[in-house]
């Protein structure tokens, strides 16, 4: 369809290569990773900086290196204009996605006419877990247990395995499928246009960095594998469990971002519009099964927009684990071959606080590789919520 002058509309969509633990990234902080990233779209839309009205950033372990709004910091410290104003949100794993669709929101508001999404996660630096560990006590008070059951995502991910029906033969077909597919994209280049290559800090025995620096292009999480190879891994939460390293999300450091803006504004300012903001939601599910959100947030989204699972050309759901995946398409039935067409997390990674933005930033250059028009994206998110963007390519 024609755009309209207040169509929220993507001009740049970027990330960084996804390094895996300890690997290239492991040297970089997280808000020099982040702010590499949002420079790089800045300079490829060819926008002045000092036009952004908003930059809103999601990360999940917001302590040390993660603290201080670091979707701030990161912009200050990439050298970018002091008077942009910078939100940093925590929606667990979503927490990128959400903040994508919070600044979709200023924009078609009126509040902002040009804002910037983007999300950060530097596991190697600051373990998954570090904010609800420290000396202030547990996230949780005494009140919530009479209410919930306290599970981890690892136990709500067998327990969906066991709801739906999920085996382990299931999981490691999935697991071979997505690390097959990700070194697929990897060798016909089709991830390259959205990489940014990262220049991170060499670093001796003693920690500290010597002056030089060693160049990191590629997401390091690939792997070789086979369904030989992934029958004799160790499950990694239950013993009888479904669930291993193969069919995980890897632990993983990385950063995307997204420039976003109205249509009108995008003419007036020389932007290319390259996708339409179509629908976007953040629903509540059960918080002990926690990692359905996906079901529950494409099912709204269809409601919302007449729009099938059917009408959409490229499908990115978060590979939280293979059962997450496995049970989104036994309810919704989807073309297997569409969703995540270039592998997923458990092949390339998953950056928690940028896992979203990652999500759109490949989904978008997906359908522009293929001519196609509509995706959507969608992940579970730790606490029990789902998050969901339907994209259309203009």
């Amino acid at each position: 369809m024609p755009l309209a002058d207040t169509d929220v509309v993507i001009v740049e969509a970027v990330r960084s290569p996804l390094g895996r633990r300890n690997g290239g990234l492991s040297t970089v902080h997280p808000a020099d990773l982040l702010g590499a990233v949002q420079l790089a779209a800045i300079e490829r839309s060819g926008i002045d900086p000092a036009a952004v009205g908003q930059v809103v950033g999601g990360c999940v372990s917001q302590v040390g290196e993660q603290t201080f709004n670091i979707a701030r910091t990161a912009w200050l410290t990439a050298g970018l204009p002091v008077g942009v104003v910078g939100t940093t949100v925590d929606s667990q794993c979503g927490s990128s996605q959400q903040a994508t669709n919070l600044a979709s929101a200023l924009v078609w508001s009126g509040v902002v006419d040009v804002a910037m999404a983007c999300g950060v996660e530097s596991m190697s630096r600051i373990p998954l877990g570090s904010a609800v560990r420290g000396e202030y006590g547990r996230p949780l008070s005494k009140s919530y247990f009479p209410r919930y059951e306290p599970t981890s995502q690892f136990e709500a991910a067998e327990r969906i395995a066991t709801k739906w029906g999920i085996t382990r033969e299931d999981a490691d077909e999935f697991g071979l499928e997505s690390q097959r597919r990700a070194s697929r994209a990897w060798d016909e280049g089709r991830y390259e246009r959205e990489v940014v290559a990262i220049d991170a800090p060499d670093v001796g025995e003693d920690g500290k960095p010597t002056g030089t620096t060693h160049h990191v292009a590629g997401d390091e999480g690939l792997r070789e594998t086979s369904m030989e190879a992934l029958s004799k891994l160790k499950p990694v939460a239950r013993a009888d469990g479904i669930h291993t390293a193969g069919t995980a999300p890897q632990i993983t450091d990385g950063a995307a971002a997204l420039l976003l803006t109205t249509a009108a504004k995008a003419r007036e300012l020389g932007l290319r519009p390259r996708a339409r903001m179509v629908d976007q939601c953040l629903v509540g599910v059960d918080p002990v099964m926690m990692l359905t959100g996906p079901i529950d947030a494409t099912r709204h989204l269809e409601v919302r927009t007449g729009l099938s699972v059917a009408d959409m050309d490229v499908i990115e759901i978060n590979e939280a684990f293979a059962s997450v995946v496995l049970a989104w398409e036994r309810e919704l039935k989807p073309d297997m071959t569409r969703v995540n067409p270039n592998g997923g997390a458990i092949a390339i990674g998953h950056p928690v606080g940028a896992t979203g933005t990652r999500l759109i930033v490949t989904a978008l250059h997906e359908l522009e590789r293929t001519d196609s028009r509509l995706a959507l994206v969608t992940m579970c998110c730790g606490g029990g919520l789902g998050s969901g963007t339907i994209i259309e390519r203009v």
